[in-house]
């Protein structure tokens, strides 16, 4: 929790409800592994991304080590609104960890949705819909001990195979008072198969609160496509967001001008080398040619990256 985290103090802090009553469809960038840090949430607020999520922090490690709140968490004062995201299993657990984060983010997210083997077998991510008690339990306990009623408190999860269990454990979290929550159309064993937006219709018509929903969104056409499809009141995208940062601000492709953007702020932020490049590769995939590809991505270092740039593309 370092960088500029002090001015964050001094920042206005934001209450992300906003966004879901201001009659627009809510564009939100993901939380992903090892990707939607800093640095890229800065690159996509740039083009018309409205909230964004940190990757997965184990609640228990944020908790116990002030080592792992450093290399985990950093924001700064245009990093807003930011929802934090933690894999939990117990109640108190995650009080504790959105009672640290709640001076510098705007609310916090309940992984219910990761299908990992590692994250299942620990008793996090998506087998906690099967547990619909302890979620409602974990969203209560944050509700009654966070003072900031600006603070929101949201679940992702996937679907089950059989809808009225996801329907009965959505309507659970609404009663604890979950703030909204985020679809990913997809049952625990489903990765590649099609999205079920018809279940995330089923859902937002199940419910009063926001309903997000998350799966194979690709383009600003997708986005508009999958809210017309679930009437959901926000659209979450990861992998889509990664091949074009500039997606929600309606570019098909990403726009050169992104590139530089994303070279200026990854080096301003210090971006280690490996993330500055697969950022790279993710967004050049679709304007670069197979050759090309083959000597950009074995490039390895910052400045034989910058030089290919230059040399190539002028920037």
């Amino acid at each position: 929790m370092t960088d500029d985290i002090r001015e964050t103090k001094e920042c206005q802090l934001k209450d992300p409800m906003d966004l879901f009553h201001s009659g627009q469809v809510v564009k939100i960038c993901a939380p992903m592994v090892r990707y939607s840090k800093l640095a890229f949430r800065t690159l996509v607020r740039k083009y018309s991304c409205d909230l964004c999520y940190t990757p997965m922090i184990v609640a228990a490690d944020f908790v116990r080590s002030a080592k792992a709140r450093d290399s985990e968490f950093t924001t700064n004062k245009g990093d807003h609104p930011l929802i934090v995201q933690f894999a939990a299993k117990e109640a108190q657990v995650l009080c504790d960890a959105a009672r640290i984060i709640c001076p510098f983010a705007d609310g916090i997210d309940l992984n219910c949705g990761c299908p990992q083997r590692w994250a299942m077998s620990e008793g996090y991510g998506a087998c906690l819909i099967n547990k619909p008690e302890l979620v409602k339990d974990m969203v209560r306990h944050v509700r009654s001990q966070i003072d900031n009623p600006k603070f929101s408190v949201s679940i992702k999860i996937r679907i089950h195979e059989d809808l009225k269990r996801t329907v009965d454990l959505c309507q659970k979290a609404e009663a604890a008072g979950v703030s909204w929550i985020t679809v990913h159309g997809r049952s625990i064993e489903e990765r590649h198969q099609p999205v079920h937006y018809d279940a995330i219709k089923i859902i937002k018509q199940s419910m009063s609160i926001p309903i997000v929903a998350n799966g194979d969104i690709k383009s600003l056409k997708d986005a508009e496509n999958v809210h017309h499809l679930t009437e959901a009141d926000g659209i979450m995208v990861a992998r889509g967001l990664l091949a074009n940062p500039a997606m929600f601000a309606g570019y098909e492709e990403t726009p050169f001008q992104c590139i530089q953007d994303w070279v200026d702020i990854a080096l301003e932020h210090g971006t280690p080398f490996t993330c500055f490049h697969h950022h790279l590769m993710y967004m050049m995939e679709r304007i670069t040619s197979k050759q090309e590809k083959k000597v950009f991505n074995v490039l390895s270092s910052t400045s034989a990256v910058l030089d290919y740039l230059n040399d190539h593309y002028g920037l």
